[in-house]
């Protein structure tokens, strides 16, 4: 590799990077708020209406896309490396977030302490919850994707992203949703259909962004040179 397309493998490492940070702090902050979305109409799972998830369900799918497009060009190491800074950067997210709320607001500010609570208020348990879950799993997410990309040599790319997926969407959700009522955040009546619908959420984003996944890895593997199976090494 010359060293030109070393720095702009590196740079776009960098911005993929940022992009993945970005989704996932975005979607601590703004998960209070919810919404529904009725593609089937009136259609309830376990009491609980499909699909009727918080808006910070929206960033999640755009994650799993870029650790599945750095694994397949950059590698698992690589992947793994995003991923722990994405949690380090959540966490001290959180911390600005709760230091803020702390601190009075003085008479003349447009936005007073009530109102700064309501809105970005949050619950350890529930922040807790999330991060809990979405380590594990991403990390999931990564080590499957590498053994289906070991295992059919590089092809079928469509196979390794999406069962991937599957499954590491499954595990964040019925873990995060069960570590809320176990903490007795949300009642247990509701969970089973609040997996369900989440869980179904995901699926159909993760069956959407597919033909992304294909074209951006074309246009890597096109501009890079590589091979079906190989990776760059950037060695950072």
């Amino acid at each position: 590799m010359t060293l030109k397309d070393r720095k702009l493998a590196q740079r776009i490492y960098l911005y993929l990077g940022a992009l993945f940070i970005t989704s996932l702090v975005v979607s601590n902050l703004i998960f209070q708020k919810f919404f529904y979305w009725n593609p089937f109409g009136d259609f309830t799972v376990f009491g609980v209406s499909l699909f009727e998830v918080s808006v910070g369900i929206l960033p999640y799918p755009i994650t799993f896309l870029i650790t599945d497009l750095i694994s397949e060009i950059y590698g698992r190491k690589m992947a793994n490396q995003i991923v722990t800074a994405g949690i380090f950067a959540s966490f001290f997210s959180m911390g600005i977030v709760l230091i803020s709320e702390i601190v009075p607001a003085i008479p003349s500010s447009p936005i007073d302490d009530a109102t700064f609570t309501q809105v970005f208020a949050l619950s350890p348990i529930a922040v807790l919850a999330s991060m809990i879950a979405y380590l594990l799993a991403q990390y999931v997410d990564i080590t499957i994707y590498h053994f289906w990309k070991k295992l059919t040599k590089g092809k079928y790319l469509w196979l390794r992203n999406n069962f991937s997926t599957f499954l590491s969407q499954f595990l964040d959700t019925f873990t995060v949703v069960g570590l809320l009522c176990v903490f007795k955040v949300l009642p247990w009546e509701l969970f089973f259909g609040l997996v369900v619908s989440g869980f179904i959420f995901k699926i159909f984003i993760a069956f959407i962004d597919t033909p992304f996944l294909y074209f951006f890895v074309y246009i890597m593997r096109k501009r890079f040179n590589l091979k079906p199976n190989e990776e760059l090494d950037l060695d950072f």
